[in-house]
């Protein structure tokens, strides 16, 4: 998979990415780590990458745009550093890439996450949360 690691995602984390076999790049090391989230989106799009970010404005983004791609996993954790991400990010790639490689908004918490299926329709709002041992918790209507 490719990846696309927005300002505040360690570079660590893009390592950790490519010791894995990824292609993952830091917006830093393509000068654009103040560009406009739409930009982030649309160069993600174009590049065929994943979205990694803390910023839940990705996810605003590509629910008010109805598009299907790309993908994106936003983290919500407590420990925000690389080894914290890295653990969660290992088990969400390991259960859900075929839901990123076809499309999906990734919300990743302490011990769960949130998967929804892009693109993000009027009146359809249910998610998968998955928790801490890989099973669903719920699937309800927000």
């Amino acid at each position: 998979m490719r990846f696309l690691a927005d300002a505040g995602i360690s570079p660590k984390t893009v390592e950790f990415l490519q010791q894995l076999g990824h292609d993952a790049t830091h917006l830093r090391a393509l000068g654009l780590q103040r560009a406009p989230d739409a930009r982030v989106v649309d160069r993600a799009r174009t590049d065929g990458s994943i979205v990694l970010s803390f910023d839940l404005d990705f996810g605003d983004i590509l629910a008010l745009g109805v598009m299907d791609k790309p993908s994106a996993i936003i983290f919500r954790l407590a420990d925000e550093r690389a080894d914290s991400v890295n653990t969660r990010l290992s088990t969400v790639l390991t259960e859900r890439s075929a839901d990123l490689e076809s499309g999906a908004l990734i919300l990743v918490e302490d011990t769960r996450y949130r998967v929804r299926k892009l693109p993000i329709r009027r009146g359809s709002k249910s998610s998968s949360i998955i928790g801490s041992s890989g099973k669903p918790e719920s699937s309800r209507q927000q």
